[in-house]
């Protein structure tokens, strides 16, 4: 089996601030959000776990994980997807994406549409993402599976769309349709 999870919340997420690589921890929320998530899953098998070497996804593994005898990987190609000078900026989702036309409103059409989004030259494309992941499912999570493992992968709301979009085959414009939410378990194959 293949499960992910995004990580606990963070100050930024509860701005609404777009973090990418930017490496925010978990606030005290996200804390117990993976608590929780511990209490709740604690059946759930795992073999192993990769996931992104940023702080807030790490310790949410951390956690989740505590007392079980269970690997805990970090892997560079399941950090969030890169949103260079974007990062920090508070989100918008009040304005129409069509009528939006300056490179300033690529943060809402980030979310509003995804596949007229133009990242920034010091951040990263829907493509570079894809590929990465996309790698990192093909290098090591298929093996896994194919070995009979449970894999769970803790990562983040872009990068862990992109897994989902892959393995669901979803298409860019319908790239955050998961919703994936903090501290919640999707089984995916």
């Amino acid at each position: 089996m293949l499960y992910i999870m995004r990580h606990g919340k963070t100050d930024w997420n509860e701005q609404h601030k777009l973090q990418g690589r930017t490496d925010i921890p978990l606030n005290d929320d996200g804390i117990k959000m993976a608590e929780a998530a511990a209490l709740k899953y604690k059946d759930v098998h795992f073999d192993i776990c990769y996931c992104s070497p940023l702080k807030r996804a790490k310790k949410t593994a951390e956690i989740l994980l505590a007392g079980r005898d269970i690997p805990i990987i970090s892997d560079d190609r399941l950090v969030e997807m890169s949103f260079g000078k974007y990062e920090g900026v508070k989100s918008s989702f009040s304005t129409d994406a069509n009528k939006l036309k300056s490179s300033d409103s690529q943060v809402n059409i980030l979310f509003e549409a995804p596949e007229k989004y133009q990242a920034p030259d010091d951040g990263e494309t829907f493509e570079e993402l894809f590929k990465r992941t996309g790698n990192f499912l093909d290098e090591v999570v298929m093996q896994k599976l194919e070995e009979g493992k449970d894999v769970l992968i803790v990562g983040h709301g872009a990068m862990n769309s992109s897994i989902v979009c892959r393995i669901k085959n979803i298409g860019l414009d319908r790239f955050w349709s998961a919703g994936i939410e903090n501290c919640k378990l999707m089984k995916l194959m």
